[in-house]
């Protein structure tokens, strides 16, 4: 019996109905390329298997969970598993078609691996997730809400993101302290165009980074007020009121 451990944020998905729901949310089908982020003991894997009847890729970091996974399904000729950190691997590897992208994600990664993935994003045709709630309501959060800020921006600058439902503690084991959902990351084409990605990048970090503060104030040294209010935006909001499309244009103009 392989024991959840600590250090890798495991939380072992165990109760079906979910896993039934997440699989139907996903909605694989014949001839896709799935990649499974943290498959563990491969709650979810069977039914991506059976869905996709193509290839089915999963990244596992614990060595420990490699032969469990390899005993389990080890009449299964379409499961290549690769050993291996998520945060590390090269996703457009497997990208001989667009792959979609799938996982129960450990919580204190998710963030950083997020947007390791946007970085392949060009590969990938859409993702879903299983990740702490708040998470989700801030990748998802419109502008004006308390969850709006930096990750929000980012990731919906690259995706459209949409929360799809909630998973309670008792559906893991062992239970997090924290609930959980899933949520839907679909990659688009750029309607949105940042002159300078990074420059995008830098500012709205810049931006978020005294929450409290006024955008004049968190931009200084980028931006002056009149040039801020010279697209429209009132110098003297906060960040969390202020949407995708202005921190481009903000980005673009400096």
């Amino acid at each position: 019996m392989h024991k959840a451990r600590k250090r890798f944020g495991q939380n072992f998905l165990h109760d079906q109905r979910v896993i039934d729901r997440i699989i139907s949310a996903i909605n694989p089908k014949p001839g896709q390329r799935i990649v499974e982020i943290g498959p563990g003991q491969g709650a979810m894997t069977e039914g991506l298997l059976a869905g996709t009847q193509g290839h089915l890729d999963v990244v596992e970091l614990d060595r420990d969970l490699v032969p469990i996974l390899r005993a389990k399904f080890f009449q299964a000729a379409a499961l290549t598993i690769h050993e291996a950190d998520a945060m590390k691997f090269d996703f457009s590897a497997l990208a001989q078609a667009k792959i979609r992208v799938v996982g129960n994600l450990p919580y204190n990664i998710s963030t950083p691996l997020i947007f390791h993935l946007l970085s392949h994003k060009d590969s990938i045709s859409d993702m879903h997730f299983m990740l702490q709630k708040e998470v989700v309501e801030r990748l998802c959060a419109e502008p004006g809400s308390s969850a709006y800020g930096r990750l929000g921006v980012m990731v919906q600058y690259y995706c459209d993101s949409t929360h799809l439902f909630n998973v309670g503690p008792g559906a893991f084991n062992p239970p997090p302290k924290v609930d959980s959902a899933i949520v839907r990351l679909m990659p688009r084409p750029a309607t949105l165009q940042a002159k300078d990605e990074q420059v995008f990048a830098n500012l709205v970090r810049q931006a978020f980074s005294q929450r409290r503060k006024t955008l004049k104030n968190n931009l200084k040294g980028l931006l002056t007020a009149e040039q801020i209010e010279s697209l429209d935006i009132s110098a003297s909001i906060r960040p969390e009121k202020v949407s995708v499309e202005q921190f481009v244009a903000l980005s673009n103009l400096l």
